[in-house]
């Protein structure tokens, strides 16, 4: 089997945003660059509508569902999901998307932002920021993974996107719990996350792993040079990962 990066490439990208949410194309021009590309698939996974900045909104929902509707009919060579990047909070079911709302998704993605309230927003960006030695990161920690923990294993989430992002989680629990899920933990190719330790962390456990491009352009639907390097260089076995193809 090949071994260099570039002899990789994803056939889903299971994680791209529009202009239903804080991307720059619409959701045809997200569908085009995918065919562009000879993906197989492309989800749309705007924010959830928790997002006090740039959550859809709960009322386009539907006209998001028709919209992809057509579309199916016009790009028929292209597989087209409705999902949702749900944000995670501490509160509830730890997603802003309620139970009742998921029947509304093909299938859920999820991760944790700034942004939301209930979500330790403002400690998490000093810890994030701040060094490794800060009083109370220890205790943040485990607050962010319990969170995290609880929302894998409360919801359907497909993907845990870009896990350990935006400050200190336990990527092993977190791993462990994905991996009794079946939730896929995303190799990031815009974000650092999973890290390349995170991945060798991650790899101890059984779970399984995903690269998609998190595009907020159309221009980069598909990418996945960043996120294939830092598997390799993890040492990760590529076959463990859900979406790519080697050629």
């Amino acid at each position: 089997m090949a071994t260099g990066y570039m002899n990789y490439c994803i056939k889903y990208d299971y994680h791209t945003h529009t202009v239903y949410s804080h991307g720059k194309g619409s959701v045809e021009d997200n569908v085009r660059a995918a065919v562009g590309r000879g993906l197989s698939g492309i989800a749309i996974t705007d924010h959830g509508p928790g997002h006090l900045f740039y959550g859809v909104e709960r009322g386009k929902i539907q006209s998001m569902r028709e919209e992809i509707g057509k579309l199916r009919s016009i790009y028929k060579n292209i597989e087209i999901f409705m999902s949702v990047e749900a944000d995670i909070f501490n509160s509830g079911n730890c997603l802003d998307i309620e139970r009742d709302e998921i029947g509304q998704y093909d299938f859920i993605i999820a991760g944790y932002h700034y942004g939301v309230r209930n979500g330790f927003c403002a400690k998490n960006f000093i810890y994030g920021h701040g060094p490794a030695f800060l009083p109370g990161r220890n205790k943040m920690k485990h607050k962010n993974t319990e969170m995290a923990v609880r929302a894998v294993y409360e919801n359907p989430i497909k993907i845990l996107t870009h896990p350990g992002d935006k400050g200190p989680f336990d990527i092993v629990e977190i791993a462990k719990a994905c991996a009794q899920r079946g939730t896929l933990l995303e190799i990031s190719d815009s974000h650092e996350y999973l890290s390349l330790d995170g991945i060798r962390q991650a790899a101890k456990t059984d779970v399984e792993f995903v690269i998609c491009s998190d595009a907020h352009s159309p221009e980069t639907v598909g990418s996945c040079e960043n996120g294939i390097k830092r598997a390799l260089d993890a040492g990760l076995d590529m076959e463990r990962i859900a979406n790519i193809e080697a050629y």
